[in-house]
């Protein structure tokens, strides 16, 4: 059972009555301000005591010691300012982040103009690197901070507690996708359903109600998150009653959209008149950012081929010694607008595997997987596990018939039986790693492999793609999904 309704039965859940925020909001708050004082002082007074010793530290009389303890004094107070201790950007997305950075240049300005009002002779060398070493600092024990908090939400502890309002069809799908991310801390425990149902279809979440009683089901279960499930099947009129009723209860209202796997930069508010129009961007598949995008992946491939050049050799040995062969494997497959190269690959299978016949597919849809193939090699295993035969795709990366972020690079056969939407893959570069294999790799179905694809196709960018690297490299260290 999942972890957002874990917590549900049906028929009973008792009247708890709304309170204040949850106390581990207030418990988690207090922790981020402790760590960030801790980054203040440690970033301050660290660069302080790098550049400075002793006496040293007090020049034209600027005791650089006490200026770096009044920064880090105010460096929390910056941070509360920026937004950085709001609830709704703790421990999700890159806001948070960003928020931080923002903060480190409000610091600096307020450094650079003290010291212009007071005339004090001060480094601006010192000033600059403090900063950056305070926010440097911050970010990464914050990011500490989410990894803990994401498995306490796994362990079903510091969720929010929420009431789904809409129909039922709408309903199972938003806690459909909620299920799928758990590190979100959205627990729903009742609904409110424009049908009179016992609980929202396949699943244990009692419907205590219809959206009319919303605000009262949230008295009763002492919820703090009311979402509306796809507003696109509301009345406006009845979203905006219940954000009239919720007012006073320190409660959050949270609107799903109808349109999904549409990521936040290419989303902006429209006000026409007193309708604000969601603005959907058109995705990005040229211009400027598509040859930074490439450039950056052949810039990464070479140096990465350039410290690999041993491994990949003695890789290649190991698989031509062990096995009678080829060390590479070779394979047609479809690129960008469903131009056809040559993939390489350690091989990890026996000679000619690719012409024998095995019965039986551990996973659904067009994609062909058997968790013990008996075609694989005893090194070859091993290589899967900690996916080293892909190493050789960087060639491909290099070459530009790859990226090394993007969907899977599928085959002739599958791609003939792709429908429309499925196509819709074959508009960017095929990735040596991607959403779905850093996601569960083989262990997805067919269906959540192609939302995975084409939620990036739709979504990419080049930062985006520095947070999928960093997670393939915890997936390889996982090896679950891997065969």
């Amino acid at each position: 059972m999942s972890v957002m309704t874990a917590v549900a039965r049906a028929g009973s859940l008792p009247s708890v009555g709304t309170g204040a925020r949850p106390a581990w909001m207030r418990r988690l708050r207090r922790k981020l301000a402790i760590l960030d004082v801790f980054a203040g002082l440690v970033g301050a007074i660290g660069v302080v005591l790098v550049r400075y010793d002793g006496a040293a530290a007090q020049l034209s009389g600027v005791d650089y010691r006490a200026l770096a303890v009044a920064a880090a004094a105010a460096w929390p107070l910056v941070l509360l300012f920026s937004g950085c201790y709001e609830r709704r950007v703790i421990g999700l997305g890159t806001e948070e982040f960003r928020r931080v950075g923002n903060a480190s240049v409000r610091l600096l300005a307020l450094l650079v103009l003290l010291g212009f009002v007071t005339k004090a002779d001060v480094s601006r060398s010192v000033v600059l690197s403090a900063t950056v070493a305070m926010a440097s600092l911050t970010i990464m024990l914050r990011w500490m901070a989410r990894k803990v908090l994401h498995a306490q939400r796994r362990r079903g502890r510091c969720l929010h507690r929420v009431v789904v309002v809409g129909t039922p069809g709408d309903a199972r799908a938003l806690l459909s996708s909620l299920d799928r991310s758990p590190y979100a801390g959205l627990s729903v425990i009742a609904a409110c359903l424009t049908e009179p149902l016992s609980t929202v279809p396949d699943t244990d979440v009692p419907v205590l109600g219809s959206p009319a009683d919303a605000a009262a089901v949230v008295e009763r279960v002492g919820a703090d998150t009311v979402a509306v499930a796809s507003a696109g099947s509301a009345d406006t009129g009845d979203v905006r009653r219940l954000a009239w009723s919720l007012e006073g209860r320190d409660v959050d209202l949270l609107v799903a959209p109808a349109l999904t796997d549409v990521a936040g930069p290419r989303l902006a508010v429209r006000p026409v008149d007193s309708v604000p129009l969601l603005e959907v961007q058109e995705p990005v598949f040229d211009g400027p950012r598509k040859a930074v995008k490439g450039a950056f992946d052949r810039v990464l491939a070479a140096l990465s081929l350039a410290v690999l050049a041993l491994p990949l050799v003695a890789i290649g040995l190991l698989v031509r010694l062990t096995s009678p062969g080829p060390a590479l494997f070779r394979q047609i497959r479809i690129g960008r607008d469903g131009e056809q190269f040559t993939i390489w690959k350690f091989r990890t299978m026996v000679d000619g595997a690719d012409r024998m016949c095995v019965d039986g597919n551990d996973v659904d849809g067009l994609l062909f997987k058997i968790r013990r193939d008996p075609r694989i090699t005893g090194v070859g295993a091993f290589l899967r596990r900690w996916s080293l035969d892909e190493l050789p795709q960087l060639f491909n990366v290099l070459r530009g018939d790859m990226s090394l972020v993007g969907p899977r690079p599928p085959l002739p056969s599958e791609v003939a039986q792709y429908g429309d939407d499925v196509r819709r893959r074959l508009l960017v570069k095929p990735g040596l790693t991607g959403l779905w294999q850093v996601s569960g790799r083989s262990d997805l179905p067919w269906e959540e492999c192609v939302r995975l694809d084409l939620r990036y196709v739709e979504n990419w960018s080049v930062s985006q793609d520095l947070v999928i690297l960093a997670r393939t490299a915890v997936a390889v260290l996982r090896g679950r999904g891997a065969y």
